[in-house]
């Protein structure tokens, strides 16, 4: 997991040349002003959904991790809380490979809350929640970069 700012994004030029290329897509692109659905970047090795939901009680959300691809959370609107886990610690249930989905339950080990210009990266090995709100429940819209691993 890396949390960080969009306009800070800078200092991670450690990180592999498919994340900067999200990084740089940010920059490119009004992500504010695309309509809800998937966006190519590069064919199926990175692409962006932009989505939008109401948030809810982490009762009302479920836990996930992936294989295929890492997930890189960027928020646009509105606020929320992704609940974080390693999947080690985890419950893990049934792999589903073609919705790149692993099921899984278990206790949250720390909430990364999400505002305008925030970023989240998710690796496999991190179980996450997304959609818990902040405080009371809201729409919000964000960019989800999926990048091949």
């Amino acid at each position: 997991m890396i949390f960080g700012q969009l306009d800070g994004a800078h200092p991670y030029g450690f990180l592999d040349k498919a994340i900067q290329r999200c990084f740089d897509y940010c920059r490119e692109t009004d992500l504010k002003a695309l309509a809800l659905g998937s966006y190519p970047i590069e064919d199926q090795d990175i692409f962006v959904n932009i989505v939008s939901y109401e948030t809810g009680t982490s009762q009302d959300r479920s836990w996930e991790a992936h294989r295929k691809y890492l997930d890189i959370h960027v928020m646009l609107d509105g606020t929320e809380t992704i609940e974080m886990a390693f999947i080690s610690k985890m419950d893990q249930g049934t792999f589903d490979p073609d919705a790149d989905n692993l099921p899984l339950t278990g206790t949250a080990q720390c909430g990364i809350s999400l505002m305008p210009g925030d970023f989240l990266i998710c690796y496999p090995e991190d179980g996450h929640k997304p959609g818990v709100c902040v405080s009371d429940p809201q729409v919000i819209k964000k960019a989800i970069f999926k990048v091949r691993i």
